[in-house]
C-alpha cells in the first residue's frame, strides 16, 4: 500500500488541493495479474472519495527494454538483433 499526503498548492491533479489524499494498493489477483487500486480523496474538491481498479496482466514472451532518450536508437538495435537471431529480416 502507498499512502500519499502532504500535497502542495502546486499539485495539478483535476483541480486538487493540498488536502488531496491518495491511497494505492497493489494486490495479486492471480498468477498472471496484479490488481492496481487507487482511491482519491480531496474533500475540498470532490463530494466523496472515488476508487478505480486496473488489472496489470502479464504479457507472454520476452520484454524488451525501451529507454527514452534522444533518437531512441536502442529499441531499433535491440529488435534488429532479436530478428537476426530468429532468422527474420529487420529494418535498418
Amino acid at each position: 500500500m502507498v499512502d500519499t499526503t502532504n500535497f502542495t498548492d502546486q499539485t495539478a491533479f483535476r483541480r486538487s488541493t493540498e488536502n488531496l489524499h491518495v491511497i494505492e494498493r497493489f494486490s495479486r489477483a492471480d498468477a498472471d495479474t496484479i490488481l492496481y487500486t487507487v482511491t482519491i480523496d480531496d474533500p475540498t474538491t470532490v463530494t466523496k472519495k472515488w476508487t478505480m481498479e486496473y488489472p496489470f496482466v502479464a504479457t507472454a514472451g520476452p520484454i524488451f527494454e525501451y529507454a527514452c532518450h534522444e533518437g531512441n536508437y536502442a529499441m531499433r538495435d535491440i529488435l534488429n538483433g532479436a530478428w537476426k537471431s530468429e532468422g527474420a529480416t529487420g529494418t535498418k
